[in-house]
């Protein structure tokens, strides 16, 4: 069995989804797409079980650029993603991010403050004093600096946008097939069909890669090499007695993140090296949250020592292994393929931007909102990393 698709996208996840939406709602368009997802339950999915949080205190300009066109999408979400006048709410909270750094990562945190006020972030540096002036609860023992967003970051739900983007794409049209693809079809520098286990092969004008954590075997599929590794990252949620007024997210010097969520807190922590290959295996791993995030949340919140563990998931990070940052564009030989991978934990919040503009480059041959080169795979080749220092 046969198809024929103008533009054909692996993977139904938020990256897939938001291209799809961005094609279908580009009036000068006007081409046929096929979204083709493994999972339609999205039981594994990233979208499914990120922490969904937003930032600008990034230390590249692009990843502030894609993250405020992305705050700004999921503040509009019901304007760009109603379906018969129905409001969609993504719960955004925008209580900020508050990096911590010890006097080793000060200056850091510097460079990092300078670069985001120059791409409009609102953003502060913070004494130890003035940190315990604004957070009472917090401990500064060996913090030298604080920033915090002080507009525009906080989380929402990841889950229901995903879902608001499908929904919207295909109420525009775009055909979503459920499916699992086995290989991709490539002849004289071009991508010509996809291929599905079942038998299926859609023909293509067009192939876009969204296939997060199986990134790299779809770009196999077609011999390309794609360094980009699903990551397991755990999730703890627990109980705290006391409260914590104005609680941003707080990223510990020593990796470890929490938040509120509703009354309780989650938690989580890049694991050690040893401790984080290429995987498909989602078990939480407890020993974790006891040995390594437990300690350093009671040390920097004293009414943290006494919590308790509620519940627990784990999820994947598209994690790129050469910069931790987004592979957006096509490939340089096979023009057609085009990548959207490799996030490396912050993809649904720059999942609107990412969307907008690889539709924007089908559909033109251009960038023209947001110029997203800094992310070609070309970098990668050419050795030349797009290095984000701010990764949790």
């Amino acid at each position: 069995m046969a198809d024929r698709y103008d533009v054909v996208i692996v993977g139904g996840g938020v990256m897939g989804c938001a291209v799809a939406y961005f094609l279908a709602n580009d009036p000068g368009f006007g081409g046929t797409v096929a979204v083709v997802e493994r999972d339609p339950t999205y039981q594994r999915a990233s979208s499914a079980l990120s922490a969904s949080s937003i930032r600008q205190q990034f230390s590249t300009p692009a990843n502030i650029a894609l993250s405020q066109f992305g705050l700004s999408f999921i503040r509009n979400a019901t304007e760009h993603l109603s379906v018969d006048g129905d409001p969609v709410d993504l719960g955004l909270r925008e209580p900020g991010y508050l990096y911590l750094a010890t006097g080793a990562g000060a200056d850091i945190l510097r460079r990092n403050n300078a670069i985001q006020l120059s791409c409009g972030a609102d953003v502060a540096l913070l004494s130890p004093e003035d940190l315990i002036a604004r957070f009472p609860w917090l401990s500064v023992e060996g913090i030298a600096l604080g920033s915090l967003g002080l507009s525009g970051e906080g989380w929402f739900d990841g889950y229901s946008l995903m879902q608001a983007f499908r929904r919207k794409a295909k109420a525009l049209g775009v055909t979503m097939i459920a499916g699992e693809v086995a290989g991709i079809d490539t002849a004289e520098g071009k991508v010509t069909a996809v291929r599905l286990a079942d038998g299926r092969r859609l023909s293509c004008g067009v192939a876009v890669n969204a296939a997060g954590p199986q990134a790299r075997r779809v770009a196999t599929m077609a011999g390309v090499d794609l360094p980009v590794a699903a990551r397991k990252r755990c999730v703890f949620v627990f109980d705290c007695r006391e409260e914590l007024p104005g609680c941003p997210l707080v990223i510990d010097p020593s990796g470890v993140w929490f938040r509120p969520e509703g009354k309780q807190f989650i938690c989580g922590a890049p694991p050690p090296a040893d401790r984080d290959p290429d995987t498909d295996d989602l078990t939480v791993e407890h020993d974790l949250f006891e040995e390594m995030m437990w300690p350093a949340l009671a040390e920097r919140v004293p009414a943290f020592e006494a919590i308790k563990v509620t519940n627990a998931w784990a999820g994947f990070y598209e994690y790129n292994e050469i910069d931790q940052n987004a592979v957006i564009g096509p490939h340089p030989e096979l023009r057609n393929l085009l990548f959207c991978n490799g996030f490396s934990g912050h993809g649904l919040q720059q999942a609107p931007g990412a969307g907008r503009g690889l539709a924007e480059l089908i559909a033109t041959g251009a960038y023209r909102s947001l110029n997203l080169s800094a992310f070609a795979y070309d970098r990668l080749v050419e050795n030349r990393p797009l290095l984000e220092t701010n990764v949790i």
